[in-house]
């Protein structure tokens, strides 16, 4: 299988995800009027399509590593349902947050809701296996923190649209809340189910432990059981908006049900990458520094979908200037994170 090489190409492959997850929710703007609960089943279908092709070319080349089949053939049951189980929870999660996307915009949503969830992750995959500078790690975080406030702030000055009977700003905001609260735990089970994060573990893999390509199929199989199970996702349309008749799946376009495959497979590739990086960077800054996919998310929001047009209306110095700094917190948060790792690397290098 492919192993990461270098903690230059982890940060690459993490910036690289950053860009995924940032941007993948563009194909949910671009449906326009296509529900979000009907949207994310297509979602769903692209994530797996993608685990699946990346286990078999990238998962399945060269001397290093297990080989997906070979992999899938002596994993343990229990790091099996760790993977499966963080599909699930990031499934729950993921719904919060394209509910959230869908009421209150990608410049609110993925800020509050991945930003949070990016705090939460940190720690927890931090604590669990601790690897980075720990000043700069936190720092980068304490900066992050400021730049969701800052962006929950901003998102009050935009006014109460009052034909919005269901979807005030406020529900909007409390989705992305919950979304991130739930967020933050999902990576912490499919690293569970990895090896220890050191280069030497993913080219000898240890028995019974999944290589990424592995880890990422049982993950995506998580998320599909977990919608089947448990699609709240209609409960949640009717919060959100009015709902839909049950035969509405079936009568969308080619084009709007390849932009929800199209959506999940960028999502995947980003899920993959950091998961690939994981090795190099540990849990906890190769999580992280993708998670500044709300910056990404954030520009698309603000200078292409124009989503806080009316609060630049209502009051234009104070957004102007609280959206500038909330960009200027992000960056520098996620300079400390990849900053972090650059330290243990260059002890690692010359012990």
């Amino acid at each position: 299988m492919f192993v990461i090489k270098s903690y230059r190409q982890a940060v690459i492959f993490c910036v690289i995800t950053m860009l995924c997850w940032g941007s993948w929710s563009n194909t949910l703007k671009l449906a326009e009027d296509w529900r979000f609960e009907l949207f994310y089943w297509d979602y769903v279908f692209g994530v797996l399509l993608t685990a699946v092709i990346f286990a078999l070319t990238m998962g399945s080349i060269g001397k290093e590593g297990r080989n997906f089949l070979a992999d899938v053939r002596q994993a343990a049951k229990g790091n099996v349902t760790s993977a499966f189980l963080g599909g699930m929870v990031f499934n729950a999660a993921n719904i919060l947050l394209v509910a959230a996307i869908a009421v209150a915009g990608m410049s609110v949503a993925f800020p509050v809701g991945i930003g949070l969830a990016l705090v939460v992750g940190v720690l927890v995959n931090y604590r669990a296996q601790p690897k980075g500078d720990a000043i700069k790690l936190f720092g980068g975080v304490a900066l992050i923190t400021v730049a969701i406030l800052l962006c929950a702030w901003a998102y009050a000055q935009v006014p109460v649209d009052p034909d919005k009977e269901k979807a005030s700003p406020m529900i909007g905001l409390g989705l992305a809340v919950l979304c991130g609260l739930l967020m933050g735990f999902f990576y912490r089970f499919v690293a569970a189910a990895m090896p220890e994060p050191k280069p030497e573990n993913f080219i000898n893999m240890p028995p019974g432990k999944l290589s990424p390509y592995s880890a990422m199929v049982f993950f995506s199989v998580g998320i599909l059981a977990s919608q089947l199970l448990f699609n709240f996702a209609n409960i949640l349309g009717a919060v959100t908006a009015a709902p839909f008749e049950t035969p509405g799946y079936f009568s969308g376009s080619v084009g709007v049900h390849l932009l929800g495959i199209l959506g999940g497979m960028i999502w995947a590739v980003g899920m993959t990458f950091s998961i690939i990086a994981f090795g190099r960077a540990g849990p906890a800054i190769s999580y992280g520094l993708g998670q500044g996919a709300t910056l990404v998310a954030a520009f698309w929001g603000v200078f292409i979908w124009i989503e806080f047009a009316e609060a630049f209306k209502e009051s234009p110095w104070v957004t102007s200037l609280l959206i500038l700094l909330m960009f200027a917190g992000y960056v520098g948060g996620l300079a400390l994170i990849i900053l972090a790792g650059m330290k243990t690397q260059e002890q690692e290098a010359t012990s």
